[in-house]
């Protein structure tokens, strides 16, 4: 018998899957590159906003404040989900990364440069999560991409999927009836601000006393 015919052959299907992988990690690796040759991986904001997406970056006040949060509220071991707010990702990895882990849901792709701690997210399939994920966030920090009923909602679907104890919803004063129906939040004394000023007012709401943190 000719030794070739004992290497197992791979189907189409699981041929394609490879190219797209390797061609998805060749891809992460030349943005990777990119953002070392521009001397911007120190930096906590790797990318521009982009408005199509509705992206709005915190501006620098807000977001130590919120990793001030999320370290008080994260012990040894523990598991944090930031959905859709990836301005957080780098500076909460970077003070509590050696002891819990973090993990950033996220549509815009250009944030894969953070695999393996990057899970696509699609807020109009809420339930599209890794099987592993559901209940084993002992923190979930959330920003909704839009200001409408849908998102919220939606994101709030995903939002009780993952928690298994503290959640903070960052969104549009607006939205405070429907994040307190949906989620029972209260509103915080705290509230977050963005690199470009924007005309809606927003807020912050928790279950837990995350003004007391920030005092």
């Amino acid at each position: 018998m000719d030794g070739d015919d004992d290497i197992p052959s791979l189907s189409a299907e699981t041929f394609a899957a490879l190219q797209e992988f390797y061609a998805e990690q060749q891809k992460r690796q030349e943005i990777l590159n990119k953002l070392e040759a521009d001397n911007k991986l120190k930096e906590n904001i790797l990318f521009d906003e982009n408005w199509q997406l509705s992206q709005f970056w915190y501006d620098e006040t807000t977001v130590q404040s919120l990793v001030k949060v999320v370290d008080r509220s994260v012990g040894e071991g523990g598991r944090v989900a930031l959905i859709s707010c990836p301005t957080l990702f780098v500076p909460v990895k970077r003070q509590i990364g050696d002891r819990a882990t973090v993990t950033l849901l996220e549509y815009d792709r250009r944030f894969e440069v953070h695999a393996p701690d990057f899970v696509f997210y699609d807020y109009n399939t809420p339930d599209k999560l890794p099987p592993e994920a559901l209940g084993s966030y002992d923190l979930v920090v959330a920003d909704p991409p839009f200001l409408s009923e849908e998102c919220i909602s939606k994101t709030a679907q995903t939002i009780k999927l993952l928690a298994n104890n503290k959640i903070v919803v960052c969104t549009g004063a607006v939205m405070k009836d429907m994040v307190l129906q949906l989620l029972g939040l209260n509103l915080c004394e705290f509230q977050p601000h963005h690199r470009n000023n924007l005309a809606n007012e927003f807020s912050c709401y928790a279950n837990f006393n995350l003004d007391e943190i920030l005092r």
